[in-house]
């Protein structure tokens, strides 16, 4: 897959997760839910590209590693 693709393929994920949150009402138990998956799903993205920067392979793994952990917490 290609840099641009995947970047698209982050970006995607965390604009539907924001309009997808702002249905829920407003009421505490959802702010609750909301903020994190917003907070999580959204970095996804931003660590990702932190991570084509990285300054050698392992940084860039272990840059990797959060995506992947973020990732699964906006799953959960």
């Amino acid at each position: 897959m290609d840099e641009k693709t995947f970047k698209a393929r982050t970006k995607k994920p965390a604009v539907a997760i924001i309009k997808q949150m702002d249905k829920l009402p407003n009421s505490r138990a959802a702010d609750v839910v909301a903020r994190p998956v917003i907070r999580s799903g959204t970095s996804v993205g931003a660590n990702y590209r932190a991570a084509r920067s990285a300054k050698s392979t392992p940084d860039m793994i272990n840059k990797m590693k959060i995506v992947e952990e973020e990732a699964d917490e906006t799953e959960y």
